[in-house]
């Protein structure tokens, strides 16, 4: 499979989960960054057909790069991660444009199954 997929999380550990999912799964054009401000820096630089990012992050939180990356590119595709209890931002997210959320910890079929859904 040839989609690019920028996967963004604080914890490299999450990052390293995401990505174990995916390439058990064909992915093999896998991204990573660190926080909001790289996620968007790393979005305008590859052009990934889709986005996984966490919402809670240093420098510039999930729904910010959010909102900075659909500036750039209304196209972008997003799917939004967060921890139980923060629904307002899972909601504000939705509202920001992203095209789903997983909610941690996720199971890797649940990854799987979004990643597919909208990547066909």
């Amino acid at each position: 499979m040839e989609n690019k997929i920028l996967i963004v999380d604080d914890a490299a550990f999450m990052r390293m989960m995401i990505k174990d999912t995916l390439k058990k799964n064909g992915y093999e054009n896998l991204i990573e960054a660190s926080d909001g401000e790289i996620a968007v820096q790393s979005y305008k630089a590859e052009k990934p057909d889709l986005v996984i990012m966490d919402i809670t992050m240093p420098n510039k939180n999930g729904l910010e790069a959010l909102k900075e990356i659909k500036e750039f590119d209304a196209d972008a595709r997003i799917v939004m991660c967060s921890a139980m209890g923060q629904e307002s931002m899972v909601v504000e997210a939705i509202r920001s444009g992203a095209k789903d959320f997983i909610v941690k910890p996720f199971k890797a079929d649940r990854v799987l199954k979004t990643v597919q859904g909208i990547l066909g």
